[in-house]
């Protein structure tokens, strides 16, 4: 089995693309009105707007009701991100530290109040 992909389901589509794309600097693909993929190494980002769950999986996914999951993303520069994040109006949750098992972290809200953690590695595993 090969794990392929994340969707977030959104009612803001355009807003949660924006997000996502001044995050990670990826280009999404838009492969239907309301659906896009963010291809990163490692795995695909997929973006829903919540009209296409409604039209073929009625009541399967609630846009922006995720309180459980966090996407986590690994950089080079922690720093980089998170000023170039809070430019652009992103709600920080936690700036920039040092975790204690090693890693520099900052945590992010997207728009749709999804955790996103920006962090890198003291070493690179």
């Amino acid at each position: 089995m090969k794990f392929a992909s994340v969707r977030l389901v959104t009612n803001e589509f355009e807003r949660l693309v924006s997000f996502y794309q001044k995050l990670s600097g990826v280009e999404p693909l838009y492969l239907a009105d309301g659906f896009a993929e963010m291809h990163f190494e490692g795995g695909v980002l997929a973006i829903s707007s919540e009209h296409l769950i409604q039209l073929y999986n009625k009541g399967a996914a609630t846009a922006a009701a995720n309180r459980s999951a966090i996407l986590e993303f690994q950089v080079d520069d922690v720093e980089a991100v998170f000023i170039r994040m809070r430019d652009a109006g992103a709600e920080v949750i936690m700036p920039v530290m040092v975790m204690p098992w090693g890693n520099t972290s900052l945590l992010l809200r997207d728009p749709d109040g999804s955790l996103v953690n920006v962090f890198s590695r003291l070493c690179h595993l």
